[in-house]
């Protein structure tokens, strides 16, 4: 990998300027803004999705805080694409410091806009009024404020001209020429070059998490898959993924269940009719009710707890046998939405927690309260119990075990927790223990970190909790189900069984049935609940995956009814992008690394559902207003419709949507 930062310290020694670099066609330009500033600012920071500061994204933030943008070596090794809005942000930043030298780490506040004057708009000359204002400077107004910087800013390709409007604010054209190449170099180098570099090697999601024994139900869907394209939008960014399920298979409950199912069924482990996930379930909920009812049986299972935590043979082949019947149920389900996981549940970390516990102790953190074990966290007033009365673990000490392992054996600089917004507590008490420790960098923006990520309930049409009639939760297998034979019955009204074959019906049933369900949850701000209904998520029209599905098929049709090579195209064809619609379609299109940035930044993968909406919206507008099949810009239309087409089946990837090429 080349040394950038070495490599323009050269150019400069050699009497090279930035502009002459530039126009010798030197690639990473916005490098060249980050060398001139390297050894004057160390680090800034960028508003979530409003603004980016300029520097190579190294996504820290959580729920709670903006994420910080990393200057220096992250940026020039890791072969990331620099976004415009990067770039832009780099040239304001170099004309900031051109004018205010005094005040060398103003932020550049460079955001993407929608108004005709403009693709991007620089809104620093207000905040840089309020502080000059009465003193002596060239500067009489806000205005001149922006009219300064914007003859300041850099020559650049990316600039087609610039214009201020009233207090100072910079409208920003970007050049169509420049978006052209950007767009026509992705199709040959593939979407891959625009992944965005975040600063960060390693991080590990934990998602998921169903509970050994147990069905996996609606409750679990949310989890799964925003779980799933946190993971896939890191890996995207070249970011390794320790895809982690967190799976309750340890604690108490266990000793009640075993020792249940050796009173009422002592041939259990050979009588195949209980061997399904279902079973298991009615057998639990029988334990604990006899574990709540029954004093005699409960010293039992808790001697059980005793044996199985102690390597009894008969209860570890029990419990390794329960084990394995649940882990086959659930990896039907992930399957089934391709979700790929790496089970290491809480009996993983079992054989870690003492030490960890003497750790904690030796640093101070761990007094005695009412017989437990706690550690006190500022500003609450139930401390975190680490060791119960009993001399047990519990929730705290696994979880805080899983952090350390995670941090200090698989060398994550991330941890991200994908749970329901009721847990938010207990991981701000584990995280506030873990940078007392020193685990974690005391400055929660700072890596290493973890975060929780929250989200809210799934509803039923009645406003409360998705229920079945019986007023048990929804088993998730059943709901695809549901959503596939819909999908299936859909198609068939459509007439597709009559053209298709049985396995191609399948398949687009299941894509369009899974696609559905996954997409109707992600377009959601994950924080808020959401309601289940599929006639909503199953329509042809409006914001769901199956109008966007027929979408994606509809620009494969197009390419497909033009009888031409499209590969052949890219190498001997040119983009341009003359028609104000196919303007507005490119630029849409190079926004793209740039929401990806903004939804690592919030973690939120409704911010792809949205940019892929209205990507689906402007092509439609671009198609309806410019001929592409035997136009004169036939060539070039083709390409920028294979662009759009490549982009919908990224996002796709992303929110774990399995794309249709003909519907």
């Amino acid at each position: 990998m080349v040394d950038y930062l070495s490599l323009l310290d050269g150019l400069s020694k050699q009497g090279i300027s930035v502009s002459g670099i530039q126009s010798a066609g030197l690639q990473h330009l916005a490098l060249c803004r980050t060398w001139l500033t390297f050894r004057r600012i160390s680090q800034v920071r960028f508003s979530k999705r409003a603004v980016f500061s300029g520097r190579g994204l190294q996504v820290l933030a959580g729920d709670s805080g903006p994420a910080e943008a990393a200057i220096g070596k992250e940026m020039t090794t890791s072969g990331g694409c620099v976004p415009a809005r990067q770039q832009l942000a780099t040239l304001v930043k170099d004309a900031l410091g051109s004018l205010f030298p005094e005040d060398a780490g103003m932020e550049p506040l460079v955001a993407a806009c929608t108004n005709k004057f403009g693709d991007y708009q620089c809104n620093n000359a207000m905040g840089i009024w309020s502080k000059i204002k009465g003193k002596s400077s060239e500067f009489k107004s806000p205005n001149a404020v922006g009219q300064g910087i914007a003859k300041a800013l850099p020559s650049s390709p990316l600039i087609e001209k610039t214009s201020v409007a009233g207090p100072g604010f910079i409208n920003i054209i970007v050049s169509s020429r420049w978006m052209e190449e950007r767009i026509h170099k992705m199709l040959i180098d593939g979407l891959g070059s625009w992944a965005p570099s975040l600063g960060l090697k390693r991080a590990v999601v934990d998602f998921s998490s169903p509970n050994i024994a147990k069905e996996m139900h609606v409750g679990h869907l949310r989890s799964t898959i925003i779980g799933d394209s946190i993971a896939k939008m890191l890996e995207y960014c070249n970011v390794e993924v320790l895809r982690r399920n967190h799976v309750g298979d340890w604690g108490t409950q266990f000793g009640m269940l075993i020792e249940y199912l050796f009173n009422e069924y002592p041939n259990w482990d050979q009588n195949s009719e209980e061997h399904a996930v279902d079973k298991l379930q009615a057998l639990y909920k029988s334990s604990k009710k006899r574990f709540d009812e029954d004093p005699l049986f409960k010293k039992q299972a808790q001697q059980a707890v005793v044996l199985l935590q102690g390597g009894d043979k008969r209860y570890r082949e029990a419990w390794e046998q329960i084990c394995s019947i649940s882990r086959n149920e659930f990896d039907q389900v992930y399957n089934r939405l391709r979700v790929v996981l790496e089970e290491k549940g809480e009996s993983f970390y079992n054989p870690y927690i003492p030490s960890v516990i003497k750790e904690l102790e030796s640093k101070g953190l761990v007094s005695e309260s009412e017989g437990a074990r706690v550690i006190h966290v500022e500003g609450q007033n139930i401390p975190l119990i680490v060791v119960k009365t009993d001399g047990g673990f519990n929730y705290a000490s696994t979880d805080l075990t899983a952090l350390w392992y995670r941090l200090n054996v698989e060398k994550a600089d991330w941890i991200v927790y994908v749970t329901d917004v009721g847990q938010s507590l207990h991981f701000e008490m584990v995280f506030y223990a873990a940078r007392r420790a020193g685990w974690l960098a005391a400055d929660v923006k700072q890596l290493p970190k973890a975060t929780h990520v929250g989200f809210g309930l799934v509803l039923g049409p009645d406003g409360k909790r998705f229920r079945t009639r019986a007023t048990e939760v929804v088993r998730l297998a059943d709901l695809l189900d549901e959503a596939k034979s819909r999908s299936e019955q859909g198609l068939v009204d459509r007439g597709r069984e009559d053209i298709w074959e049985a396995d191609e019906l399948e398949q687009a049933a299941e894509a369009l049935g899974y696609g559905a369900v996954k997409y109707a949850d992600l377009k959601n701000n994950r924080t808020t609940n959401y309601t289940f209904n599929f006639d909503q998520m199953l329509d042809v029209r409006g914001n769901t995956a199956v109008y966007l599905l027929y979408a994606h098929a509809r620009i494969c049709s197009i390419i497909r009814k033009s009888g031409k090579d499209i590969d052949e195209l890219k190498k001997i064809g040119s983009l341009r992008l003359a028609h104000e619609n196919e303007r507005l379609l490119g630029l849409h299109l190079i926004r793209f690394p740039e929401i990806i940035e903004d939804a690592l930044a919030d973690l939120l993968p409704n911010t792809v559902c949205e940019y892929l909406y209205n990507l689906s919206e402007i092509f439609t507008k671009f198609y309806s207003t410019c001929k592409v099949i035997g136009s004169s810009e036939e060539t070039s239309r083709l390409l920028l419709c294979e662009a759009a087409a490549v982009i919908m089946r990224e996002c796709f990837e992303l929110l774990g949507i399995t794309p249709l090429y003909r519907l």
